[in-house]
């Protein structure tokens, strides 16, 4: 790999991440709206981005063939959920006025990848990998103790986050190709939702402002642009250096929150952070030692 690709790949890296951290941003205007609403726009305008990207760079024949196998389609399917539930609870928790518990999701996403690929595929963790998973757990107790309820928007997003890229490692098709499976699998559910709402009276596409109208239309680009970032990121750049970049996200993330929103940030959600920072810096660090050895 040459000294230009890894140039490319750190800039590509860095803008799907940047694009991940600025996601509060993006979905705070429209907070008056019902999450799943915005979800289900989120889902329907995904899929035409997909099919003419598809079109240009992808292969349907990959796409079509899964979609006649039952136990690719099974599979599929269940990625989708997850993928819908991630989206959905990472919304409802930005209009809640919690990013900063959502930016916690993704802080301990690595570990629990790394608790995922331990109990699922029997992979043998090393101690340094042990102390880290238990730094971040003691990060999650502390919170849960102290403010008298577990931070659970962050673990349904750590968590869903991380079945999802265990189903995504079993699967046949590429990234886009994959992605697209998912939103074709989720588009009708999706548009009927809509349809119904509008039935109902209770859908707001259409009855709003211009200009949180055309966020929902957005809401495709926003959601696929990064993810091909991160795709050509991924072919150009080693393991090593994507995990680094990873912790950009979750970090404009807290920056928001606790400046921006001015969401409480005290010494007791210092020291859970604190914790798993530490959990992160351990983890991060061991896998340099192994990886030089």
């Amino acid at each position: 790999m040459s000294a230009a690709q890894v140039r490319q790949g750190i800039w590509y890296g860095l803008g799907a991440y940047f694009c991940w951290g600025l996601f509060p941003l993006y979905w705070r205007p429209l907070h008056a709206l019902p999450a799943t609403e915005i979800l289900a726009h989120r889902m329907v305008w995904s899929l035409p981005v997909l099919i003419v990207l598809l079109a240009w760079q992808g292969d349907w024949r990959q796409v079509l063939a899964a979609l006649r196998q039952w136990r690719s389609s099974r599979l599929f399917l269940c990625s989708a959920l997850l993928l819908g539930c991630n989206w959905g609870v990472y919304i409802w928790a930005v209009n809640q006025g919690k990013v900063l518990e959502a930016s916690l999701g993704y802080f301990i996403n690595p570990l629990v990848n790394v608790l995922l690929g331990s109990v699922l595929l029997h992979e043998r963790l090393r101690p340094g990998q042990w102390l880290s998973v238990a730094l971040a757990a003691a990060g999650v107790a502390w919170l849960g103790w102290q403010l008298g309820t577990l931070p659970w928007v962050a673990l349904v997003l750590a968590f869903s986050f991380g079945f999802y890229g265990f189903l995504r490692k079993t699967a046949a098709l590429g990234s886009l190709e994959g992605l697209s499976m998912e939103a074709i699998l989720l588009f009708l559910p999706a548009l009927g939702y809509l349809l119904w709402l509008s039935w109902q009276g209770q859908g707001h596409f259409g009855h709003i402002d211009s200009g949180r109208t055309l966020l929902l239309m957005g809401t495709g680009i926003v959601t696929v642009i990064p993810l091909l970032m991160f795709g050509a990121g991924a072919r150009r750049l080693p393991l090593s250096t994507l995990g680094l970049l990873q912790y950009l996200s979750p970090t404009l993330q807290l920056l928001i929150g606790a400046l921006l929103y001015h969401e409480p940030f005290d010494q007791v959600r210092l020291i859970g952070f604190g914790l798993i920072w530490l959990a992160l810096l351990v983890f991060t660090a061991e896998g340099f030692w192994q990886r030089r050895n």
